[in-house]
């Protein structure tokens, strides 16, 4: 079918009488490889017979082969809206749907239409998106990056020489289309940095291929792939047509996603899906490739902006726009560029006093990477953040010797992260100064600064805390708080020097702390 008549076949059927369900009406979206054709129940995909070299739909036989794919995909992270493939039949003239004795002259996707104003970044651009709803889909992508298939090890994808290809296409594309030699210097400083950072973590991204983490991913993670359905969030249009696009590190799919948020300015919910998807996946080796990985999807949809440039029918202001949103991406590229402060906050508190709410609230501020006690224990044994492991006071999970095993996992982990170059908090009781002592050594080893952050709580504000709290790793009772007064030993004259004191019952404490530890610490406001 060539591509007037797959014109043809879409305007032929706005037919209600050729649907087997009531339509409420017909509205048709179309992008540069397919149209869907909406009819208030359902959507209709239909792929476009064309050839761009990284992906081939020309054939009829492909676009069955790739609404075969899209659908297997999909229905991974979106099975509630991938319903099936049907045939069409007839003509683009005369289309007949769903006849299966007769001989086919397309495809179409099956779908169940949703609200186009669910759609994650038009929510973001009306400032509705929903940061617990952001922390769902961090554990979905999580649990779905463990769930699917991993590369096999004798194939190129996600090997270092093809992921740095894809890097490299960005700059070799991008520079002729720049009409602006001024805007030049930038590329070249940024294609400089693509090149010295891969050198230095090429062994990284050939480990992770080894060890399994380059698996069948999603390929297309950004907020307009994502929507609220049924009052779920949902991820769909997965990539389907292209396996390098889709064979990649877990870790470069996740960075699509973050990258877009913080795109839009969104840099706090960046930070709390990332420290999320970190807490579900244990993947903090990931983190030294993050920048290099956002860097390159930046990259990806400032290219975007340059090439869509050169179609002459568009006016000149869509074209002013076009570069102005290349001079964004470009500049967010050079941000990932830029070497963050190192230093390492703990907390410091009983149980309920507020720890992982002021320690969640200063990472989004500070973009701080953040080590939850409550969730190292449990994967220490095992079990994931939310697992109840059915541990009373003393037993199992929480014997002396699986706090001191905790405590050291924990500063393990904070060295591992500041010496790749992560500002980190951990969200721990610390109430012996042994536990703090243990983490300011590390902070020393590393020699970034240091400082406590104890959280206070009335005993009664915390008592109810803990009769409230639901669907959190921590698994405090009562009576581990009354058991906590007999070993809490109170910051000495020494750890004053470097502690603040946070009431976590006051709503505007996290925002006046975020400042103080920038003026501690002499750092410039972002």
């Amino acid at each position: 079918m060539s591509a007037a008549a797959t014109s043809r076949l879409i305007q032929s059927l706005q037919n209600e009488a050729l649907f087997d369900h009531p339509v409420s009406q017909f509205r048709v979206l179309e992008t540069h490889i397919s149209y869907v054709l909406l009819t208030g129940k359902y959507a209709y995909k239909i792929k476009k017979p064309v050839n761009f070299g990284f992906l081939d739909f020309s054939s009829l036989d492909q676009r069955k082969h790739f609404c075969q794919e899209e659908l297997r995909l999909n229905q991974r992270l979106a099975a509630s809206l991938y319903l099936d493939v049907i045939p069409i039949s007839g003509s683009a003239e005369n289309p007949v749907i769903g006849d299966t004795a007769s001989a086919p002259i397309e495809y179409a996707i099956r779908m169940r239409q949703f609200d186009q104003q669910e759609l994650l970044d038009g929510r973001q651009e009306a400032g509705q998106l929903d940061p617990d709803e952001l922390v769902d889909l961090a554990r979905q992508i999580a649990g779905f990056h463990a769930s699917v298939p991993v590369v096999d090890p004798e194939t190129s994808l996600g090997k270092p020489e093809s992921v740095f290809a894809a890097m490299e296409d960005n700059f070799t594309h991008s520079r002729p289309l720049l009409e602006d030699d001024s805007l030049l210097p930038q590329l070249d400083a940024l294609e400089a940095w693509t090149r010295c950072t891969f050198d230095r973590l090429a062994s990284a991204i050939e480990e992770r291929h080894t060890k399994g983490f380059v698996r069948e991913c999603h390929g297309d993670l950004h907020l307009a792939n994502i929507t609220r359905f049924e009052g779920q969030i949902t991820v769909f249009d997965c990539i389907e047509f292209n396996e390098p696009f889709r064979w990649i590190d877990v870790a470069k799919d996740l960075a699509f996603l973050l990258m877009d948020l913080e795109s839009r300015g969104e840099f706090g919910l960046a930070n709390r899906v990332l420290n999320t998807w970190l807490e579900y996946t244990g993947d903090y080796a990931c983190l030294p490739l993050m920048p290099l990985y956002k860097a390159y999807r930046a990259m990806v949809r400032a290219k975007i902006a340059l090439l869509t440039r050169t179609n002459t029918d568009l006016p000149d202001a869509e074209r002013a726009r076009l570069l102005e949103s290349y001079k964004t991406y470009a500049n967010l590229a050079t941000h990932y560029c830029e070497i963050p402060n190192r230093y390492l906050l703990c907390t410091v508190g009983l149980s309920a006093s507020g720890k992982s709410r002021v320690s969640g609230d200063l990472s989004a501020q500070l973009g701080l990477v953040r080590l939850r006690s409550d969730v190292e224990r449990k994967r220490l044994f095992g079990l994931g953040p939310l697992d109840d492991s059915k541990s009373g006071q003393g037993e199992k999970l929480y014997t002396p010797e699986a706090t001191e095993k905790t405590y050291d996992k924990l500063a393990e982990l904070a060295g591992q992260l500041l010496a790749c170059g992560q500002p980190v908090i951990v969200d721990a009781a610390f109430l012996r100064e042994s536990e703090r002592a243990k983490l300011e050594a590390v902070a020393e080893d590393q020699g970034v600064p240091f400082a406590l952050i104890h959280c206070e709580a009335e005993e009664s504000v915390r008592r109810e805390r803990i009769r409230q709290r639901r669907n959190d790793a921590s698994e405090a009772t009562e009576d581990l708080l009354n058991a906590q007064k007999d070993w809490y030993e109170p910051i000495t004259e020494t750890e004053q020097h470097h502690t603040l004191t946070v009431d976590s019952c006051c709503d505007s404490s996290a925002p006046a702390l975020g400042q103080a530890i920038r003026q501690h610490f002499g750092l410039i406001n972002p």
